[in-house]
């Protein structure tokens, strides 16, 4: 949504450890990595470029199969377009979330998180079992020395003896949120929004974050906004297609409720209360899809 108005051209996921190595040219060995100015040489080069919209052809075609043409040439277009066009690169990528700081000090990113209920959360994961290792944060000494050392005994202990899918969505849910919690008291390029706020009020909620992120929302990205949330769209997306955007915005934040037993709602509601207080005022589940609207500035991808 933040590219429909024409002036910023999405990158999608560089940080994930699959991601085409034309779009950066750097290995990404863990889930979440973490990089700071003490660990960044392999990455700062390969970033810059990424955020330059310099695509690494020869790297493309000798690391991937030839069945993964059809995206590199895609992604080929979208760099030349963005380097011709003069447009913002926009990194959509939920694996950079603990390089916050890094993109953000390092190299002059506004950075836009966004904010999931942890009962929409864990029913995502749940449907369409997404599990997490937790030896991935564990393996990141300086991740767990500088962001998750508060969560370090139970990360230890779902490493040790994983949980169910819900006891690791919980879990996972408060280690990336809290993070975000402590980065809203010290990044001050960061804006945090409600995925249910942008939900129930698409327009205004973009209108708003366009306007934080100096760009501009024309008619053009008013009409794509519309379009992907209108209430004659799916009311939820199939599993075979997770990451596409027309959906009934509305209808879907209820769908929780076929997703989730009784008492999975009420393990994830207490499991993650300490966390959630900071961003909703109740996490009572008859709240959620009829929440009161955050006002004022908008709490946010990573934008340079």
């Amino acid at each position: 949504m933040l590219v429909a108005g024409g002036q910023a051209a999405l990158i999608n996921e560089p940080f994930n450890r699959s991601h085409p190595t034309g779009i950066m040219c750097a290995p990404v060995r863990s889930v979440y990595t973490y990089v700071c100015e003490e660990n960044e040489a392999q990455y700062l080069a390969p970033m810059r470029d990424t955020l330059a919209y310099r695509y690494h052809y020869w790297a493309q075609l000798t690391s991937h199969p030839a069945k993964d043409l059809p995206r590199a040439a895609r992604d080929a277009i979208t760099f030349l377009r963005g380097r011709l066009g003069r447009r913002r690169p926009l990194l959509k990528d939920p694996f950079a979330l603990f390089s916050v700081p890094w993109f953000s000090e390092r190299l002059h990113c506004d950075v836009v998180v966004v904010v999931r209920h942890p009962l929409a959360f864990a029913s995502s994961l749940k449907r369409l079992d997404w599990g997490f290792e937790f030896g991935d944060l564990l393996a990141q000494p300086l991740l767990m020395n500088r962001l998750l050392s508060s969560f370090r005994d139970e990360i230890e202990r779902m490493h040790r003896q994983p949980g169910d899918m819900i006891s690791q969505a919980s879990l996972l849910w408060r280690i990336i949120y809290g993070t975000v919690a402590r980065y809203r008291e010290t990044q001050p390029r960061l804006t945090v929004v409600r995925h249910e706020d942008l939900s129930l009020h698409p327009v205004q909620g973009f209108q708003e974050l366009y306007a934080a992120l100096g760009l501009t929302f024309s008619t053009r990205a008013e009409r794509a906004v519309v379009r992907s949330s209108r209430e004659n769209n799916p009311s939820e997306l199939a599993a075979r297609d997770p990451h596409a955007v027309r959906l009934n915005s509305r209808a879907n934040l209820q769908n929780w409720k076929h997703r989730l037993s009784g008492e999975e709602i009420d393990r994830v509601l207490e499991g993650t209360r300490d966390i959630a207080s900071l961003f909703y005022e109740t996490s009572e589940p008859d709240s959620i899809g009829d929440m009161p609207r955050q006002t004022g500035q908008p709490k946010v991808q990573v934008t340079a």
